[in-house]
């Protein structure tokens, strides 16, 4: 028998209107959002009594004496065991079994490493470089196009510098919060993210303002109850520590997203605001930057107000995208974007600089990258040497493959140096977080080479 014709149809075809309007349900209102929202909360609360939800309640892994000599701290095994043995003060790490290997916390790996930094042979890089004097590095994640490996990047290179030894401050600028929810963060409401810095910054503007405003005889302008509570607030009550002993955060929720509403309401009341110094000047004004090595700003898929006050903070923009036609052309519309914003910015600020004799504003970053994410050599290499032939040293040589040990390492594993490598085997550990460390070896080159610059510069204006 002839098999029916209609079985090979695609799916869309012969939809029964009243079985359509049977599965349909009922239309949705504003209260049905709320429904759902209630439901998944539930359902949050469900995966964190299970023990799925990212960062609840999580300790980092322990790391062996493997890899802790082949990845962490560069010294041959049996040397070591040697120095362990003889300094019995320094960690001696633990067993699981009689004679079995040594496992170490980053803690102790992270006291270890500051002994051989200071007893140990100076040809060796035990401690990771950065050079007296100078601030720490801000490094921006961004690209509006979602879906490109923007959070999961941040996060990778925010636990590669935690352990190569930094210390890292790990800034959520996007209200989604996935990278509050990877390391754990807790955030009741925007007060407890990078909201009431941005209000602080504009409340000291108007202060200075309502100064000059009394100096003329003009009646100052009051401020509202948020900025006044916002002046209170230093960048270190919004610190979060995180299951990683170095790696701290400043996290976000939904509410942040107001912060996109209520910046131009500013700008508009106070037309000096220069709203994009406000993160620099925040953490430079509260120490941040003398802290921290590294403060890794993870933004929003959108060049809305929180993206230009995180890119116009970093000294180095990470641009993360895929080897496709579609987000070749997104992320050239994207630098077209930057180019268009921080172009008005200059030119509106200079025309004024100008009028006063003051010098002009100019941004400049140390270095901008984009980098190839989630790459298959075998569909992707032709592609990806088209954009390289046209984007020049702009875009990464490194190409951060597409590797599936993250999904293989389980449904509460967040990362790859998150994995245990006894999941797998240590060759396919090994060959896996292959493309994470070179991504953040070609990151840490650029932050080397920025640091050796200003330092250079430091010691000859010192001349």
């Amino acid at each position: 028998m002839k098999p029916d014709p209609r079985g090979s149809l695609p799916p869309y075809f012969n939809i029964d209107p009243d079985a359509a309007l049977a599965a349909l349900g009922h239309p949705t209102t504003t209260e049905g959002f709320e429904a759902i929202a209630r439901a998944c909360a539930a359902g949050r609360g469900d995966l964190a009594s299970r023990g799925l939800e990212e960062g609840a309640g999580r300790a980092l892994r322990l790391f062996s004496t493997w890899e802790i000599t082949r990845y962490l701290i560069p010294v041959a095994p049996a040397h070591f065991r040697r120095v362990l043995k003889q300094h019995p003060d320094l960690p001696q790490g633990r067993s699981e079994t009689d004679g079995g290997a040594k496992w170490f916390t980053l803690d102790e790996v992270l006291r270890l490493r500051a002994h051989f930094g200071a007893e140990g042979s100076k040809a060796k890089e035990y401690l990771p470089y950065r050079p007296k004097g100078q601030p720490a590095k801000m490094v921006a994640v961004a690209n509006f196009k979602g879906g490109v490996g923007k959070t999961s990047t941040a996060a990778h290179l925010a636990m590669s510098a935690a352990l190569d030894g930094y210390k890292v401050l790990v800034v959520d600028l996007d209200s989604q919060g996935s990278m509050t929810s990877i390391f754990g963060g807790r955030v009741q409401d925007e007060w407890q993210t990078v909201f009431p810095l941005l209000a602080r910054h504009y409340a000291q503007y108007q202060r200075i303002e309502n100064q000059r405003r009394l100096d003329r005889g003009d009646a100052p302008q009051p401020l509202d109850e948020t900025l006044t509570e916002a002046l209170d607030v230093k960048a270190q009550d919004l610190v979060q520590t995180t299951h990683w002993p170095n790696i701290d955060l400043i996290g976000a929720q939904l509410n942040l997203y107001w912060a996109e509403f209520q910046i131009p309401v500013w700008r508009m009341q106070g037309r000096g605001w220069k709203l994009w110094d406000a993160l620099t000047e925040v953490f430079e004004a509260d120490g941040i930057l003398d802290t921290y090595d590294i403060v890794l700003l993870d933004t929003p898929p959108a060049l809305g107000y929180l993206t230009i006050n995180g890119l116009a903070a970093a000294d180095i923009l990470l641009v993360p995208l895929g080897a496709s036609f579609l987000e070749f052309d997104s992320t050239g519309r994207f630098f077209d974007m930057l180019h268009s914003t921080f172009a008005s910015i200059e030119e509106a600020e200079n025309m004024a600089a100008r009028a006063l004799g003051r010098e002009g504003l100019a941004f400049q970053w140390d270095a901008v990258r984009a980098v190839i994410t989630r790459y298959d050599g075998a569909q992707q290499a032709e592609l990806a040497a088209l954009m390289q032939a046209y984007m020049g040293d702009v875009l990464s040589p490194h190409r951060q493959g597409f590797t599936a040990l993250i999904g293989q390492a389980g449904e509460q594993v967040r990362g790859i140096y998150e994995a245990d490598y006894r999941d797998f085997n240590r060759e396919t550990y090994a060959r896996g977080r292959e493309t994470f460390d070179a991504t953040y070896a070609a990151m840490k080159s650029l932050l080397i080479g920025a640091w050796r610059r200003d330092e250079l510069a430091a010691r000859e204006a010192a001349e």
